[in-house]
């Protein structure tokens, strides 16, 4: 097996992470801000930023205005519209998305509005599948949008807990869409996941924890929730990028 046998989309959560997703060898990044909450649209400026640094590998931005459910509203598809021109005018190669109706189904009028500005863009329906309520139906009527791919984890809290259904949507997917395994992908199951469905692309943060460089801090005062560690940073290490896609590769 060589690199040209799969995919290998890296979740990144700052240009850093673009950066070691890059030299690591990943395809593609998807570009996030708010990973705590799944995933939510980074700023412009870490667009911009990555798409200046990203020469080999492609861009594709997370298009969430927040976290929580799927269930949009018409203003935050107005900004969700937005947001996607925005990813194009910067030079984005692709977008992420999706949304659910209020029953758990795909919403195909609200969908296929957010396809039509994607018009010219590779298009990843996102993790939203895993919150539907019939994921088989879900994979016909996203194959009806025009989506490039469907990134799940087989509607399990990881995809090696999903491999059942992930190898089933692959199997009914049979090359109409693309079925990309994401969450809790990593160096130690990446080979068990691909043997036991078939699936080629993978998605996986790599992350690991990065110090501040603060020498001083005050102990009294948090930004967040007292019991978060914010003298620590999660990123993307070239190191674990290279492993997680050796390990397949080897």
């Amino acid at each position: 097996m060589t690199n040209k046998t799969f995919q290998f989309e890296v979740c990144a959560n700052s240009v850093e992470s673009c950066l070691a997703a890059q030299k690591g060898g990943a395809h593609r990044v998807e570009l996030c801000a708010g990973i705590p909450e799944g995933g939510t649209t980074p700023s412009y400026g870490e667009i911009v930023t990555a798409r200046k640094v990203l020469t080999t590998t492609r861009l594709h931005v997370i298009i969430r205005p927040r976290g929580g459910d799927f269930l949009y509203s018409d203003l935050e598809m107005e900004r969700m519209i937005a947001d996607i021109d925005v990813a194009r005018q910067i030079g984005a190669d692709g977008v992420v998305f999706g949304c659910l109706t209020e029953e758990g189904d795909i919403d195909m009028r609200k969908n296929r509005l957010l396809m039509e500005h994607s018009e010219g863009l590779s298009t990843t329906f996102h993790r939203a599948f895993d919150r539907c309520r019939d994921p088989r139906q879900a994979l016909e009527q996203i194959i009806s949008l025009g989506f490039d791919r469907i990134l799940t984890s087989g509607a399990q809290p990881t995809a090696e807990q999903g491999i059942s259904l992930l190898k089933e949507l692959h199997d009914q997917a049979a090359d109409r869409i693309i079925i990309l395994a994401g969450c809790g992908v990593n160096e130690g199951n990446i080979r068990k996941i691909h043997e036991q469905t078939g699936i080629r692309e993978f998605h996986f943060s790599a992350r690991e924890k990065v110090l501040s460089h603060m020498r001083f801090t005050n102990p009294s005062v948090y930004m967040g929730s007292p019991d978060a560690e914010e003298d620590v940073r999660m990123e993307t290490t070239e190191r674990r990028v290279r492993a997680t896609i050796g390990s397949l590769l080897t």
